[in-house]
């Protein structure tokens, strides 16, 4: 399977959460829709993680993640294009709709919240090392990450945006 990443914007990515964007004009936005913690026993996680660029495209994988009882945000504090990988949850096998997967070209300067029980790639950065800080709920429990296999499928970016 072959994905095509496109720009991300909130209203493409809304199904699978919140695009996080500063305001265009001094002041503060809050980002609360997609934020769900569904365990009362879970504590809330900040974490820093840092990430090698990809070697070469097109991205190949054969993984997807998800955080059944937690919403988990992004948040660039250095960074510059990343993808943002999401499968909707397919009913009749439990896991990840790759047949409906999407892919994103997130800017250096936006984050997202992926809402909870939503499927998604582990983090992947283009252009150089990046930077995160990473929000999430957690109670220690299997439940924090659940990783599975997929079908192998790639990413590509479109032409104009591949350099």
């Amino acid at each position: 399977m072959r994905l095509l990443a496109e720009p991300l914007t909130a209203t493409a990515f809304a199904p699978f959460g919140e695009v996080l964007e500063t305001p265009a004009e001094p002041g503060r936005t809050y980002f609360e829709t997609a934020l769900a913690n569904r365990r009362p026993g879970a504590w809330p996680s900040l974490s820093l993680s840092r990430k090698a660029p990809l070697a070469a495209l097109p991205l190949a994988s054969t993984v997807m993640e998800r955080h059944r009882h937690s919403s988990q945000s992004f948040i660039p504090m250095e960074a510059g294009r990343w993808l943002v990988i999401v499968a909707p949850h397919h009913a009749a096998s439990g896991g990840p709709d790759m047949a409906r997967a999407r892919a994103f070209v997130a800017r250096p300067d936006q984050g997202v919240t992926y809402g909870a029980d939503v499927w998604h790639h582990p983090s992947t950065v283009l252009d150089r090392e990046a930077r995160f800080a990473v929000f999430m709920w957690r109670d220690g429990g299997p439940g924090d990450d659940e990783f599975v296999e997929v079908a192998p499928f790639t990413v590509e970016l479109p032409a104009a945006a591949a350099g």
